[in-house]
């Protein structure tokens, strides 16, 4: 099995890349973030063209999570348990979308950013992530041997490495101590990153100001963490960063995973 993460930063924009990309990368199961697209908007049409089944979570040009697959797709779930709703009055936002495809549960994930480190997202994203990794544990406790991908764009650098100059973010979100600690919660609760190991050094995002892809100066913020029955699976991993290239590309790349 083939299995893909991608935030694809508006899926309307980018979708004839996109088709692209799954008809040349024979992949079974690919999860989106940020598709920033209705329900009524979503191009479910061109994916089941191409042999997939869908689901999509998405209530505006804001934020915004699907599922694809040619491996069927059951129990399809918009939130996991005891995810924190924003606003007034709070909704659980299109941040998250579980579905079972050839039996792994796969969640495609869109962490809160955070904004500043002082801004009321910052306590939210720290809260999204206490509860995620809580659902987790409860997971892995029902079922050990549970396979589980927790997919998507985690808008945090959990280390150094993981970003092109600590001294560049300083007193900056994704890289602070409460951000870190929270992404290793969940990591804790009995997940692996699967990509780390086979792509020493690379990121997965560039940001569109100040020629940050050519100048390789990008972060490691998307992850696919795998509990250890799936974890097992891995075969080996990549990240395509020649998805950030061209024409009016994501700022992210996706991240390839083949399992046995």
């Amino acid at each position: 099995m083939r299995i893909a993460s991608y935030n694809v930063n508006s899926l309307r924009a980018r979708l004839p890349r996109v088709l692209d990309w799954l008809s040349r990368s024979d992949l079974d199961v690919v999860t989106l973030q940020e598709t920033k697209c209705r329900e009524d908007q979503f191009p479910g049409s061109e994916f089941e063209d191409l042999g997939y089944e869908w689901a999509h979570h998405g209530f505006s040009q804001w934020n915004g999570v699907a599922v694809l697959s040619r491996a069927g797709l059951t129990d399809v779930a918009f939130a996991f348990p005891g995810m924190p709703a924003w606003g007034d009055p709070a909704v659980c936002e299109a941040r998250a979308l579980g579905a079972t495809c050839d039996g792994v549960r796969f969640w495609s994930l869109y962490v809160p950013n955070g904004r500043t480190l002082d801004d009321p997202h910052m306590p939210y994203k720290l809260a999204w992530l206490q509860a995620l990794s809580a659902a987790g544990q409860q997971w892995l406790t029902e079922d050990p041997q549970a396979q589980i991908a927790l997919t998507g764009d985690w808008n945090v650098a959990p280390r150094d490495d993981d970003v092109w100059d600590m001294r560049a973010f300083a007193g900056s979100t994704h890289v602070s101590a409460p951000e870190r600690a929270a992404f290793a919660a969940v990591v804790e609760a009995g997940f692996a990153d699967v990509v780390r190991p086979h792509t020493p050094g690379a990121f997965t995002y560039w940001d569109y100001q100040q020629l940050r892809f050519p100048r390789k100066e990008g972060m490691r913020i998307d992850f696919v963490l795998a509990s250890t029955a799936l974890a097992a699976r891995t075969k080996t991993a990549i990240i395509d960063r020649e998805m950030r290239k061209g024409k009016a590309p994501s700022d992210h790349a996706p991240v390839i995973v083949e399992l046995t």
